[in-house]
């Protein structure tokens, strides 16, 4: 049978949830004009900066409209003005009685049909240029190349449904996961104090990817399911997390201080509702009646009940009977573990430590008790 020590600590209560990897931003690459693709500036699976140059289309007939446009444009404003030299003289003979008033509004009809023209060219012009700058594709974001979707050679056109790349951002990158609408409350009210942190855990349900912070809740709670999806951002330096992949996601949404933990194997119920088992200085152990707070498979948090440095039983408990008398053999020393180095027995030690639901640190000094023999 082993006893621990009740100890007081901080204890960060966590809101636990099962979510996908999303990047933060995904662009599908597909050219805006239609032309043979000549050339690729990226590798798949690279790294791309915005602005970056990713794909060049043939641009010759694009280039050949402009050139037109950019004629039609001069031709215009030659017979504009030929049209405003044709207005003075009109009003000229109109002064000196050598002309009519026909003739003026002749003249300033043509004026106005070539500036119009004039303006139709500039606006010709200027859609020439776009699909000319349309023909080198650009990233529109920082992120990662797909895999290509065609080579060059290929005709590519804007109604292609599955573009030329896929660019997704990934450094930082999103989990979105949900939670239970009953939580939804204390999620709200722990944000207005400030940005809430967020742990993406591994597979194993103890190792930490990353730490990230909530970005967003949902506006509404999915009625079949009776959850509420949450986002939050990882800055994701070493790629630990990928899009697609499933990720365990914590939402710490506050810190309990100096409450008093203990193991959860010492928390035993019974009729009367939960105990534990106590140590007693006279090697006695004496049953306590609890209230528990925040609970975990490991660790449990006492509200009222268990003081600190108060030892509890935490195991044996189906031989031991209230008020019995019970010796403390001599512990051996632990063995060398990374974090729990061997050394004098006598020597008080902190446990490892891994990350739990309630985060408390565990609890320590776990010793031996020898029970009395039974009676024949």
């Amino acid at each position: 049978m082993l006893v621990a020590d009740a100890k007081a600590s901080d204890v960060p209560v966590f809101i636990d949830g099962v979510g996908s990897v999303r990047p933060l931003s995904t662009v599908t690459i597909r050219p805006q004009v239609s032309g043979k693709l000549v050339e690729l500036h990226f590798e798949e699976g690279q790294d791309v900066r915005k602005g970056d140059v990713l794909v060049r289309i043939d641009d010759a007939v694009y280039r050949a409209q402009l050139d037109q446009a950019i004629g039609k444009k001069a031709q215009d404003q030659a017979l504009l003005q030929n049209a405003e030299l044709a207005l003075d003289r009109s009003l000229k003979l109109v002064q000196s009685s050598s002309g009519t008033q026909q003739q003026v509004d002749t003249a300033r009809s043509q004026v106005e049909q070539y500036r119009a023209a004039v303006q139709s060219d500039d606006a010709a012009i200027a859609s020439a240029q776009a699909s000319l700058d349309y023909t080198t594709i650009r990233a529109p974001i920082d992120g990662r190349t797909g895999i290509r979707n065609v080579d060059v050679g290929n005709i590519v056109s804007s109604s292609d449904a599955a573009g030329i790349v896929t660019l997704s951002q990934i450094r930082p990158i999103s989990v979105v996961f949900s939670i239970p609408q009953q939580q939804l409350a204390k999620v709200n009210a722990a944000s207005g104090g400030g940005q809430l942190s967020v742990e993406a855990i591994a597979g194993d349900g103890k190792s930490v990817i990353d730490n990230g912070v909530l970005a967003a809740v949902d506006n509404q709670v999915d009625a079949t399911t009776g959850t509420v999806r949450i986002k939050a951002n990882f800055p994701n330096d070493k790629l630990a997390l990928w899009p697609g992949a499933f990720v365990n996601a914590r939402l710490l949404v506050e810190t309990l201080r100096g409450v008093i933990v203990v193991p959860t194997a010492a928390v035993q119920r019974g009729p009367s509702g939960t105990f534990v088992y106590l140590l007693k200085p006279d090697q006695t152990v004496g049953m306590k009646m609890v209230k528990l707070g925040q609970q975990d498979d490991v660790q449990t948090v006492i509200a009222e009940g268990v003081a600190d440095g108060d030892k509890v039983v935490t195991t044996g408990f189906s031989r031991l009977r209230d008020g019995e008398h019970v010796e403390v053999a001599a512990s051996q020393p632990p063995a060398a573990t990374p974090g729990n180095p061997p050394g004098n027995p006598n020597e008080e030690r902190k446990p490892n430590r891994r990350p739990q639901k309630t985060g408390g640190p565990e609890a320590a000094s776990a010793a031996p008790v020898a029970l009395p023999e039974a009676k024949q």
